[in-house]
């Protein structure tokens, strides 16, 4: 079973914390995510782009129409994603768990939605 890891950050936290306290979060990433890749279950792993950057598509009148920035209005913001292959629930809980996002980064507001693929097609 495949499944959909999304890492989320709250931007109103991230900004008031402050930069040496986030140099110093963003730099325990690295070794967590080799160890999550070492496990040969990461099949594909992404960090975004700042929500400034990003475009929605919608249709209106059978057309796409586009719009600057994030579609939804939230608190927290998917800042990154993953997919995992896991042969139970459990073994993907595990796996998830090791994501920077589920050790990491309270004071920035950090999580992890672990979400079951019905259909995927890579």
């Amino acid at each position: 079973m495949k499944y959909l890891g999304l890492a989320y950050w709250n931007p109103e936290k991230f900004a008031a914390m402050a930069p040496e306290d986030v140099q110093a979060l963003v730099s325990q990433c690295p070794p967590l995510d080799e160890k999550m890749q070492a496990t040969g279950k990461m099949l594909v792993s992404a960090s975004l782009a700042e929500p400034k950057d990003w475009v929605s598509l919608r249709p209106r009148g059978g057309k796409p129409q586009m719009t600057d920035g994030p579609y939804t209005e939230a608190k927290e913001m998917v800042g990154g994603m993953f997919i995992i292959e896991a042969d139970s629930r459990d073994e993907a809980l595990r796996l998830a768990s090791m994501h920077p996002a589920a050790t990491l980064g309270e004071a920035g507001g950090w999580g992890v939605e672990l979400i079951p693929l019905d259909f995927f097609l890579g």
